[in-house]
């Protein structure tokens, strides 16, 4: 099941390497897995809620979570992945989907206490049917006869980005590095956004009022010279030849805000991929 604790240590050198433009990312991820991995008796699961716009790193940086915790990684028995457009899609069925998320991680956790749920797009979620998993999420010893506790909840959302971005544009204009911006900077725009949001699916959740979310992880926008890293990265990893002229162009052909300074991509690293495969 677990990959194991040598595992965080890979798991931190990845961050390092692969993750972008993230400075905090890194930081809270490895505080979070770290402090709940080395605990042999964790009083609550782990719960982390990623926020940011599109192609900031969020699920990228979810899957990379999973392949540490998990030999099969995302292929995982133990690893659950719910997407609201996909497994929740008609408001009017909220009471069914409520009843079978309930049961369906009561009796995962049963199964194994070490599993992970992993929410996605937590911004297109119904508000209400995530209060179901309350229960699951808090330190009580025993929920419907099953220990619980060492389980993993990530929710991912894209609510939250645009203040994010507004914050690190802000801190830029500044002249504030983005290796200095802290969580304090982020978390009152990041709450407002997402959990005073009638559209969100955390709107007047208990999960906020009972503070369950252990860890609120902001991605920030990404620059010019991050995309490009992206780009290098992706030709790696698709075995091409890493032509600076290629990589120039890549990243001048993705669409840049806000409209004076140009300074972050509209899409982060997202479009890359595709991109390459026009000049090859």
């Amino acid at each position: 099941l677990l990959a194991g604790h040598a595992g965080s240590c890979s798991l931190e050198f990845d961050l390092a390497t692969s993750l972008v433009g993230q400075p905090l990312v890194r930081q809270q991820v490895m505080k979070g897995v770290r402090e709940f991995l080395e605990n042999p008796n964790p009083v609550k699961p782990l719960v982390m809620s990623f926020h940011g716009s599109t192609g900031t790193g969020k699920t990228y940086v979810s899957s990379m979570l999973i392949r540490y915790l998990f030999q099969r990684g995302l292929q995982s028995p133990y690893v659950h992945h719910f997407s609201p457009i996909v497994h929740f899609p008609h408001a009017e069925q909220i009471e069914q989907y409520k009843e079978s998320l309930k049961r369906w991680i009561q009796g995962n956790l049963t199964n194994c206490g070490r599993s992970a749920f992993l929410f996605d797009e937590m911004d297109k979620m119904h508000p209400g049917l995530i209060d179901v998993i309350i229960p699951f999420l808090g330190p009580s010893w025993v929920v419907y006869g099953t220990n619980y506790r060492k389980a993993i909840f990530i929710f991912i959302s894209n609510a939250g980005g645009e203040q994010i971005n507004n914050v690190t544009l802000a801190l830029w204009r500044a002249r504030k590095d983005r290796e200095e911006i802290t969580l304090q900077d982020l978390e009152p725009a990041i709450s407002k956004a997402v959990f005073e949001n009638p559209q969100s699916g955390f709107w007047k959740s208990g999960i906020i009022n009972e503070h369950l979310i252990d860890f609120v992880v902001p991605f920030l926008p990404l620059k010019h010279h991050h995309v490009k890293q992206c780009i290098v990265n992706e030709l790696s990893q698709q075995g091409l030849e890493v032509r600076p002229g290629v990589v120039q162009e890549v990243a001048d052909s993705i669409p840049y805000f806000p409209e004076e300074e140009k300074l972050f991509s509209s899409t982060g690293c997202k479009t890359v991929a595709s991109r390459i495969s026009f000049f090859f």
